[in-house]
């Protein structure tokens, strides 16, 4: 079934077990949301700001990550960008 929201408020919602598969978010904001059990596979972010976001217990086997700013992001408390910068001092 397809349905289509334009110009809605649901700030606060909660939505819980709920299939939200192949669904497109346009011009959305989801700041501050919180994502809790949540399955993204096989999802496709572009032109997103992850700015602050914490993620963690995350599984990201198969991800890809392209043309991004790492600037100040961390893994396992590790700058990536030094990261990037001492794989590639050493390829």
């Amino acid at each position: 079934m397809k349905s289509k929201t334009e110009d809605a408020d649901l700030r606060e919602a909660e939505f819980v077990n709920t299939n939200l598969g192949a669904a497109k978010f346009r011009d959305v904001n989801l700041a501050s949301a919180e994502f809790v059990d949540v399955s993204l596979a096989d999802a496709r972010f572009e032109d997103v700001s992850f700015a602050g976001a914490v993620i963690r217990d995350a599984n990201f086997f198969g991800a890809s990550i392209a043309n991004a700013n790492y600037d100040g992001m961390q893994i396992e408390g590790i700058l990536v960008t030094e990261l990037l910068r001492v794989y590639q001092s050493q390829a």
